[in-house]
């Protein structure tokens, strides 16, 4: 039972819908709750292959709900439902299935980070991204590695200096999203094709892909290189490089292929 989230498991897909549409999806200490249990469960379920990450009501995520912050006037309460939304958003980054976002309307300060932690971004044209933290006169204090990471460092300081709004062809062109879409059945159309996409590749060479594409973000490269070919050794002797290879030869759709 959620009462910030509606989750679906659609097959192999599981659908997390921020359902607060009444303050547009505001991020509140109980959604950040319900997201990280809802990332575990994507996690440590094997039977789920990818998420699908969107908002209710036509907006993705105003933020985070300042009531909800003014509630807690000790520092101490505040720090660490700061840090909790953080450290929900290293869980989303670092889950080792697919994560698709589809944003339509606000994605605002946190909605603006669960933008930057998807595998796959797709926007509404219309949509509205922005880091407003500053203007309120506080901080991006959770999301700002997360975007950096994503858009790099002059888009992201630029954004955040500023607490600009830019729409969803601005964000495709920085980076911030990977496709346009022009309204809300466009929106849908192109994400089951995402999704489609994802479930065409198998399942353990998606993780693995994704943890060695995380790990040449820092470090040393010629480590990254001896791990990826280690990686790839394993890969090859798997059952799914086995099935991979067989299907490729026999001209057919290896077991693991699916669709939505």
């Amino acid at each position: 039972m959620t009462a910030a989230l509606l989750l679906q498991h659609d097959g192999p897909v599981l659908r997390v819908t921020l359902n607060r549409p009444e303050v547009k999806n505001a991020m509140s200490a109980q959604m950040v709750q319900e997201l990280v249990a809802a990332f575990t469960q994507a996690r440590d379920d094997e039977s789920i292959r990818a998420v699908l990450l969107r908002g209710a009501g036509g907006a993705f995520c105003a933020g985070g709900d300042i009531k909800d912050m003014a509630g807690s006037s000790a520092p101490e309460a505040v720090q660490a439902r700061n840090r909790a939304f953080g450290a929900m958003l290293e869980l989303a980054d670092q889950c080792p299935k697919p994560v698709v976002a589809l944003v339509e309307g606000p994605a605002m300060g946190g909605g603006f980070g669960l933008a930057c932690i998807a595998d796959v971004t797709i926007a509404e044209a219309r949509a509205n991204f922005a880091m407003p933290e500053v203007s309120l006169g506080i901080l991006p204090a959770q999301i700002a590695p997360f975007v950096v990471a994503r858009i790099g460092f002059t888009q992201a300081r630029r954004l955040g200096v500023t607490g600009g709004r830019i729409d969803g062809v601005e964000a495709m062109r920085i980076g911030l999203a990977h496709d346009v879409a022009d309204g809300a059945e466009e929106l849908e159309a192109k994400g089951k094709a995402a999704l489609n996409a994802i479930l065409r590749c198998a399942p353990g060479a998606v993780a693995t892909t994704k943890a060695l594409m995380r790990r040449s973000q820092g470090g040393d490269l010629g480590a990254t290189l001896d791990a990826a070919a280690v990686s790839f050794v394993a890969a090859l002797g798997s059952a799914e490089g086995r099935e991979g290879t067989k299907a490729f030869v026999e001209k057919r759709k290896p077991a693991w292929a699916a669709q939505v």
